[in-house]
């Protein structure tokens, strides 16, 4: 059973847009500051913005690294990660470099979350890999959160939202079962109903990528009423 507010405090808020404007980030700090939700999610240049609205609010600022495709260099996403932690970010949603797992080469992809993990850890900044699964089998899936959490990984993600598809229960269900008892899970991607995010919380996920907040809360029992879902 869930309240409005319980959901809410699971909620990254993700403004991540290429055409996001300065005005759509402002907008989207005073969503997130109304709702309390965990954090927003933002792009690297709108760190800084980001921050100076949300001081004091208790909401987390997060950036993304890598974003969307995760192929930079790992100097590069730990760059990313540094400068964004310096101006104010408290957690890290990085994209995993995807073609080089599928290529198999998994120790290239270790050691690139090892870089950022190295940036975030003497931060206290929390580390999210985004696996991409579209575009990974269920079997690459649990090898992927295994990679994660030997590179010290906080949390593993399934999407970025600008690949071929959303998060899945399926793939919840396969990430909950290999590094669940560890790591946290995070659906991303789809994520659009008050319906499709409690489901997921039921799966086990700590936290949901949600780019349309206002609409999953709408869906929530009246807050008028003493009801939970």
């Amino acid at each position: 059973m869930y309240t409005r507010e319980q959901v809410a405090a699971t909620i990254d808020h993700a403004v991540l847009k290429p055409f996001a404007t300065t005005q759509d980030v402002i907008d989207g700090c005073d969503l997130c500051k109304k709702h309390q939700v965990a954090s927003m999610c933002v792009r690297p240049c709108d760190v800084p913005l980001a921050y100076e609205h949300m001081k004091g609010s208790g909401v987390k600022v997060c950036v993304v690294v890598g974003f969307p495709h995760g192929a930079n260099l790992p100097e590069t996403k730990a760059t990313e990660a540094r400068l964004a932690l310096e101006q104010g970010a408290e957690e890290v949603d990085m994209v995993m470099n995807v073609g080089r797992f599928l290529s198999g080469d998994f120790d290239t992809v270790q050691k690139d979350i090892e870089a950022v993990v190295a940036e975030a850890k003497p931060r206290g900044a929390l580390v999210k890999v985004i696996q991409e699964t579209c575009w990974l089998s269920p079997e690459q899936v649990a090898q992927a959160c295994k990679i994660c959490e030997q590179a010290g990984a906080d949390f593993v993600k399934t999407s970025t939202g600008f690949g071929d598809g959303p998060a899945t229960p399926e793939v919840i269900d396969i990430m909950i079962k290999t590094v669940g008892q560890t790591m946290g899970v995070k659906a991303s991607g789809g994520v659009r109903t008050w319906e499709t995010a409690i489901g997921y919380l039921d799966q086990g996920c700590k936290r949901l990528g949600v780019g349309s907040t206002e609409q999953v809360l709408s869906g929530a029992p009246d807050v008028g009423s003493n009801e939970s879902y």
